[in-house]
């Protein structure tokens, strides 16, 4: 995001869109096996349409350390009956009981298999050789002080107006709702602060009449999620001129989900993140156990972006990480403070490794990844989230502050 004035949208999907239903359970497949053993591999992917789930992945994990509690592995293969019941469970949560989409109904193909032999060699610590990086690529991290959350505002409205949305909908308190939704939002900047909403899209899936049997139209939609979307905005505001308030603009939105539209595991890898703010390195999340750095390094890279922003050295930060597969340390560490930087990036870059292992073994035990806190992750967006006790949303924590501070001689 850059200074002056400009215009900026983001947009986020529900739990119910089709590639986020994927996505929970792709992630409630990769709790499964680190809730039995922390130190499983598992990459997972799934697609579902009308009716049908095909799971497909490697997994691999030490059954000894699991005994009777492992009913993940049967005679060496993965147990495809408790992987489908997994995948139900999800949806279930969900809220997927449609004719075209039943958690029950649906028919759940399972092709897990056991990880590829050349892969471990290359990730697995041996001998001298400290735990690798599970592929190679590009990792970014960003931060900003536009919100409380550190995160870019149109983004964080985005999610907040379809978690509003979700949360009255399971509660029961709306009804008419139904799980698929789609959220946009466009927001004015001056001098690069948002200042004001220019537009807000809301595309919910809904029930086609209502309790008195009448059809519902975009009219009746629309007056029910506008004061969830007014109490998200009351900082920027609603759009001063109410056409530009966009709740289902094709008219009706009664087929959704799976059935209205084909879903695949990490395909809103920009709704997972900043929204566009900010460079993404390409990576989905979703599936991948934390040796796969795809997750585990950005988590690294928000970490430590989000605790320079909130130790006061910039008022936004990216930092990019790259890696090699099988290689422990990352190839580079890149810091840009976007102008807005209180301290040398060059130094700010070095005082972070110090202050972190940026290995994959050294991200995991610093953020305390290997544990099953990834199924909750697949909505909502990955970060701009509240840490949570059990160690869920670690890398959202500000506990570098203190010594960031001091490194720079700052209060």
């Amino acid at each position: 995001m850059r200074q002056g004035d400009f215009v900026f949208t983001s947009e986020s999907v529900s739990e119910g869109h089709p590639d986020k239903v994927c996505d929970r359970i792709s992630d409630s497949i990769v709790d499964a096996f680190i809730g039995l053993d922390p130190y499983a591999r598992v990459a997972c992917e799934t697609l579902v349409t009308t009716n049908y789930i095909c799971i497909a992945g490697e997994v691999r994990m030490d059954r000894r350390k699991c005994g009777a509690k492992a009913p993940m592995l049967k005679s060496g293969e993965v147990n495809a009956k408790v992987i489908e019941a997994l995948a139900r469970n999800a949806v279930r949560d969900i809220g997927y009981e449609q004719k075209g989409f039943h958690w029950k109904k649906a028919k759940v193909v399972v092709r897990l298999h056991g990880q590829s032999a050349d892969i471990a060699v290359g990730v697995d610590a041996a001998g001298n050789k400290d735990e690798g990086a599970g592929d190679q690529g590009i990792m970014f991290g960003y931060a900003c002080n536009e919100t409380p959350e550190l995160m870019p505002a149109p983004i964080q409205y985005s999610h907040n107006i379809l978690k509003a949305l979700a949360d009255v909908r399971h509660s029961g308190k709306e009804p008419l709702l139904q799980p698929d939704a789609k959220s946009q939002v466009t927001l004015r900047y001056a001098n690069g602060r948002p200042v004001a909403c220019t537009a807000v899209v809301v595309s919910t899936q809904h029930s086609e009449k209502d309790r008195k049997g009448r059809q519902l139209e975009s009219g009746d939609v629309k007056a029910i999620v506008r004061p969830y979307v007014q109490k998200v905005l009351k900082d920027v505001g609603m759009p001063a001129d109410d056409a530009q308030f966009y709740v289902n603009p094709t008219g009706r939105f009664v087929i959704g989900g799976p059935d209205g539209d084909t879903g695949l595991t990490g395909r809103k890898i920009i709704v997972d993140t900043y929204g566009g703010a900010a460079p993404h390195g390409g990576g989905a999340f979703s599936g991948k156990d934390p040796t796969k750095v795809d997750r585990s390094a950005a988590y690294a890279a928000r970490y430590l972006a989000k605790n320079v922003v909130a130790a006061g050295l910039a008022d936004r930060c990216t930092i990019q990480l790259s890696y090699a597969i099988g290689v422990a340390h990352p190839l580079s560490v890149y810091v840009d403070t976007q102008g807005t930087g209180k301290a040398d990036e060059e130094k700010i870059s070095k005082v972070l490794q110090e202050l972190m292992s940026l290995t994959p073994r050294g991200i995991r035990e610093h953020l305390k990844l290997n544990r099953a806190i990834y199924e909750r992750t697949s909505a909502y967006g990955h970060f701009g989230r509240a840490p949570e006790k059990d160690g869920g949303f670690s890398w959202e924590k500000t506990d570098l502050v203190k010594d960031l501070r001091s490194a720079f001689g700052a209060r």
